[in-house]
C-alpha cells in the first residue's frame, strides 16, 4: 500500500522561515531510516504557499490563483511518498518523525488509490497503460 505522508503548514513555514542545521540533520537521519527500511519512494519540502498558484477548473474555464493562500493549518508544507504494509505501520512510522516545525504542527496519513481500488472501470488497457507509464517515469529517475 502507498500512502502520502502530509505535513502540513504553520505560520512560519508559510513566512518562509527556514529549518535550522540541527532540524535538517534530525530530518537527515529519519529519512535514511525510511530509505534502509525500504518504505520511503519520495520525499520533499514545499515553498510557502506565496509561491504557490491554483488553478480553478469550472466546466471549460481554467482561472489561475496565485498565492499565499488562507487557511495556513490547511496547507502542505512538505510530504513523503512511502510504501508500507497497512496505516497502522504508517502511523508508527509517523510517531518516529522528529516534529518537522519549530512550533506545533500536524501530519496528516493519506492512503494512495491503486488500479485495483477502481475495480472493473480499469480495463487492462488502462492498467497497461498506467504500468507503461510508471516504466518510464522509474527509468528517468
Amino acid at each position: 500500500m502507498r500512502f502520502m505522508i502530509l505535513v502540513k503548514a504553520t505560520k512560519d513555514s508559510e513566512a518562509g522561515v527556514m529549518p535550522t542545521k540541527e532540524l535538517l540533520t534530525e530530518m537527515g537521519r529519519y529519512n535514511e531510516e525510511l530509505v534502509n527500511a525500504g518504505i520511503m519512494l519520495a520525499g520533499e519540502g514545499l515553498h510557502p504557499s506565496s509561491k504557490g498558484v491554483r488553478l480553478r477548473f469550472s466546466g471549460t474555464e481554467r482561472t489561475v490563483i496565485e498565492g499565499p493562500f488562507a487557511n495556513t493549518n490547511e496547507l502542505v508544507a512538505g510530504f513523503w511518498l512511502w510504501q508500507v504494509k497497512s496505516c497502522e505501520e504508517a502511523i508508527e512510522w509517523v510517531k518516529r518523525c522528529p516534529n518537522p516545525m519549530p512550533e506545533d504542527s500536524e501530519i496528516e496519513i493519506r492512503q494512495v488509490f491503486e488500479a485495483e481500488d477502481f475495480g472493473t472501470d480499469v480495463t487492462p488497457e488502462l492498467r497497461e497503460q498506467e504500468e507503461r507509464l510508471r516504466a518510464q517515469i522509474a527509468a528517468k529517475t
